[in-house]
């Protein structure tokens, strides 16, 4: 059973306190910036376990009466059609994805802001599209020197020329697709412009890591920094905050070197800066909200190594080159091996038992291990799903829940009609042929009735999978991870 170490209730509960202590500080205007994912945030989730991923629309729906939200996107990233990696759509279609999500969760969207914008031709066209939807949008433009040059920036050739966003609530929240979308510079334009019409208003940061109030090398914050390897992001003591107030907390080096800038835009905007130290910008409350210390270390550490495999994976296709060997430091920091991976070391072996064939190992919520094996009907990962659900339904590892005689058809409609070279079943058309023999087979339905239980369960398999079993395995809920090595030695592998 997953174990729990974090109050969720309490965590909302905190940041929306604080949130309009906020709103209050600064005359009843604030533009929130929201870093990470509004939606599905599994990374914390997965550090933090109780945290739902859903927890942070689950706060601003609490303060729902009193909040707008503006989306910002860059003009570049809509021009070049750059792809969000998690669900594999460009950030101008994730814009809408996350329009309709808001709306559907009941939240007002208010505008859309687009970034940098150069007069190129694709955000026009997105502009156009976004109109038509009544969705109101405004340009930003590139501001030369930004953002070192505070004299240039706080002028009328810098935020000035930025269209004015109009709002109308206490609480603006400033979120965007991905990271690099300028949810900052938004923020600080919109209190140039308020500011400029008499208008009190106020920033701060939404912020969930690092954990300001843990330890630099705590797993969470170690965690962090291997999320966000590929980032160059590093941890590191806020030394404004250390001198202000005498205390340690944790920040990460972009907040930091940015600070000096920030403060001084701050003061040329409104007279003063609100705010000693980067930290101080921040609202999160994540740290007082850990209930089992024991529980949320080991489960970052977990984290720590699914991205070192994830790194290795992305180092073979020539993603990301030098996140892997970061990672390592940070896995000696933590104290950690792949060997503390326990179905790691369950496929290898079950591999080996097969002559080096692929293979899969799934940790169950009690602790126990499934594997599965390569055969002539079934993929490794289809293999260990079904002996999984077999153990979970207390089935007999050799009683088959799908006859040979439903597979063999479908394996004939893969290579003989749709040219497949590969007969074997993946895990979605294993989980559909399974759903099929439920019909008239109770084995078959008491194991397919077991599904739900495979979330949050750990897999490794001893070959990357194709995309099609990466998604059939997350979308089941399951964490995995697999060997930096290809099932054949192709120079092509089909995702």
């Amino acid at each position: 059973m997953l174990r729990i170490g974090f109050d969720n209730d309490l965590y909302i509960q905190k940041q929306s306190e604080q949130i309009a202590k906020r709103i209050a500080m600064f005359g009843g205007k604030l533009y929130l910036e929201f870093g990470g994912k509004l939606f599905d945030d599994f990374h914390a989730s997965r550090v933090l376990p109780g945290f739902a991923p859903d927890t942070k629309i689950s706060m601003l729906k609490s303060l729902s009466q009193n909040a707008e939200i503006v989306i910002a996107i860059k003009a570049g990233d809509i021009e070049r059609s750059k792809i969000r990696g998690d669900y594999g759509i460009t950030y101008d279609e994730d814009v809408l994805r996350l329009i309709d999500a808001f709306h559907g969760k009941g939240l007002y969207v208010s505008s859309v802001v687009i970034t940098q914008f150069k007069g190129q031709a694709a955000a026009e066209t997105f502009r156009k599209k976004l109109e038509r939807n009544h969705i109101r949008v405004y340009y930003h433009y590139p501001i030369e020197g930004y953002p070192s040059n505070v004299a240039q920036i706080v002028s009328e050739e810098g935020f000035g020329k930025n269209e004015y966003i109009e709002t109308s609530r206490p609480l603006v929240v400033v979120t965007a697709p991905g990271p690099g979308s300028g949810k900052m510079a938004t923020c600080l334009s919109q209190l140039y412009h308020e500011n400029r019409r008499g208008v009190k208003a106020g920033y701060a940061k939404f912020e969930t890591f690092p954990v300001w109030n843990l330890p630099l090398k705590h797993p969470v914050n170690l965690a962090y920094e291997a999320a966000t390897a590929d980032l160059d992001d590093v941890n590191m003591i806020d030394p404004y905050h250390l001198e202000a107030y005498g205390k340690l907390a944790v920040n990460y080096n972009r907040d930091v070197e940015v600070f000096p800038v920030l403060s001084a835009i701050f003061e040329k905007i409104s007279g003063e800066c609100p705010y000693k130290s980067p930290t101080d910008m921040g609202v999160n409350m994540a740290g007082f909200c850990i209930s089992d210390d024991q529980a949320v270390c080991s489960a970052a550490n977990e984290e720590i190594l699914r991205r070192y495999y994830t790194a290795l994976g992305d180092s073979l296709k020539d993603l990301n080159p030098g996140s892997a060997a970061k990672i390592e430091l940070l896995m000696k920091q933590a104290g950690i091996t792949t060997e503390d991976r326990k179905v790691v070391s369950a496929a290898l072996n079950r591999s080996a038992e097969t002559g080096d064939q692929p293979a899969m190992a799934i940790e169950l919520g009690d602790g126990r291990i499934v594997t599965g094996k390569t055969t002539s009907l079934l993929g490794s990962s289809s293999a260990a799903l079904l002996n999984a659900v077999k153990t979970l339904a207390g089935i007999p590892k050799e009683t088959h829940l799908i006859s040979p005689d439903v597979i063999e058809p479908i394996q004939k409609l893969k290579t003989g009609v749709l040219g497949n070279h590969n007969p074997r079943l993946h895990s979605d058309e294993t989980l559909i042929a399974l759903t099929i023999s439920a019909c008239s087979n109770e084995n078959a339905a008491k194991a397919l009735s077991t599904l739900s239980l495979l979330r949050n369960c750990e897999a490794h398999s001893t070959v990357l999978l194709s995309s099609v079993d990466e998604n059939t395995y997350r979308k089941l809920g399951i964490r995995l991870t697999c060997e930096p090595r290809y099932q054949t030695k192709k120079l092509f592998h089909k995702s």
